[in-house]
């Protein structure tokens, strides 16, 4: 090993992360909690590609073309700065959380957040579909 060199380390835990971009929506951080706070507006969000999509309480289903079904379920929550989702499955163990900052009274500045627990294997084959999902997620996010 050289000096300077950079050592990876992976332990036990195999957390994935992953950062949409931060767009820019005409709507205050209030309102914009409250649109993520209502799990039913999850729906306006998805790719073109969504098969099905189910709210029921403070949760929802939905599949993706070729994919899994998928229960997300409101988690913790910090008013008006961030609204999480947690995975329902306990055989994944993921989040999605929207990080919003206000800009002004009438603008906010939102940012998804992707973190999960996967063993090598399954982040290599879940990083490129998952990253191109928040990504969709985002640009969505903007037509707001």
């Amino acid at each position: 090993m050289k000096i300077g060199e950079k050592i990876l380390v992976i332990g036990k835990s195999n957390t994935m992360y992953i950062e949409g971009a931060k767009v820019t929506i005409n709507k205050s951080a209030e309102d914009t909690f409250y649109f993520f706070k209502a799990v039913e507006n999850f729906e306006q969000l998805m790719p073109d590609s969504i098969q099905k999509f189910e709210v029921d309480g403070n949760s929802f289903l939905f599949a993706l073309k070729g994919m899994p079904e998928i229960r997300l379920v409101l988690g913790e929550s910090a008013e008006f700065s961030k609204v999480s989702l947690n995975a329902a499955s306990s055989k994944l163990s993921f989040s999605l959380a929207a990080h919003i900052d206000a800009v002004s009274d009438s603008t906010s500045e939102v940012q998804l957040k992707f973190e999960g627990d996967f063993n090598a294997m399954m982040a290599m084959m879940v990083k490129k579909p998952l990253t191109s999902f928040i990504d969709t997620l985002t640009e969505n996010i903007a037509k707001l």
